[in-house]
């Protein structure tokens, strides 16, 4: 079996996968958006992708099981039509994407969406929003879009889903009951486009175990754990790491 054998691609790869699993199963994936900017240190960001996609669909599984009774049918029916418009963007797009502007995009998303945490906080004030065509549609292709391209569909699905204050259960289900249908979608195109060679997929094999863990972890952790550190450490290390990319990209672009 081929696979990736640099032992800074596991260093960066491993709490990557475990980071996504734990954030995907625990607390609605909105940081699994880390785990590609993360690969992407050490190998191109189509290549982190690739070795991703398979262990999502993994732990999909996993998770579906555990909320399948818990998930919001309204917010699905808005979000998922519009998700696969997003795909089929990414699709066609898919060649015309150099990896300066995928790792531009990836930096963007990585940093705009921590600084809009950081800045705007909780406003204890507000009350639940409802979910909207216009808004989810916008939203929900922007999330199959850049799901598609980096599997970070989930800042766009939160940025939806988090004002309307589901509860916890009934948030991460959606979430999970959305990138399940997403991720399977993505096998075809990803397939077809070539990116899954012998090494990323062996490297995805390899990297099985860890998912499993993290996975397990996040569904142990989802009432047990102090979620304010977690997410504390994670948005530093997305910032950071979507810091790195958007260096590596402005100098790819000049060269």
């Amino acid at each position: 079996m081929e696979f990736i054998t640099d032992p800074f691609f596991f260093a960066v790869a491993i709490p990557a996968v475990l980071i996504a699993g734990v954030s995907k199963s625990g607390f609605g994936g909105g940081l699994g958006v880390i785990a590609v900017p993360l690969m992407a240190l050490a190998v191109s960001p189509q290549a982190a992708a690739a070795i991703m996609l398979p262990i999502l669909c993994l732990m999909d599984l996993a998770n579906v099981w555990a909320y399948r009774k818990r998930w919001d049918r309204r917010n699905m029916l808005i979000l998922v039509p519009a998700a696969l418009i997003g795909i089929l963007i990414g699709v066609l797009t898919f060649s015309y994407l150099s990896v300066a502007v995928v790792k531009l995009i990836i930096a963007t998303i990585a940093i705009v969406f921590t600084l809009d945490h950081w800045l705007r906080g909780k406003k204890a004030g507000d009350s639940p929003k409802s979910a909207t065509w216009g808004k989810g549609s916008v939203l929900g292709s922007l999330a199959g879009f850049t799901s598609f391209v980096a599997h970070a569909g989930g800042p766009p699905v939160s940025v939806f889903l988090l004002p309307q204050r589901l509860d916890k259960s009934i948030f991460v289900g959606t979430t999970v009951m959305f990138f399940i249908v997403v991720n399977y979608v993505k096998l075809v195109p990803y397939w077809f486009l070539g990116q899954f060679s012998s090494a990323n997929l062996g490297t995805s094999a390899v990297l099985v175990p860890v998912a499993l863990f993290g996975t397990w972890l996040g569904l142990w952790a989802h009432d047990k754990v102090n979620v304010i550190l977690f997410y504390r450490v994670c948005y530093c290390l997305l910032f950071f790491t979507g810091l790195k990319l958007l260096w590596d990209a402005v100098v790819l672009m000049s060269a």
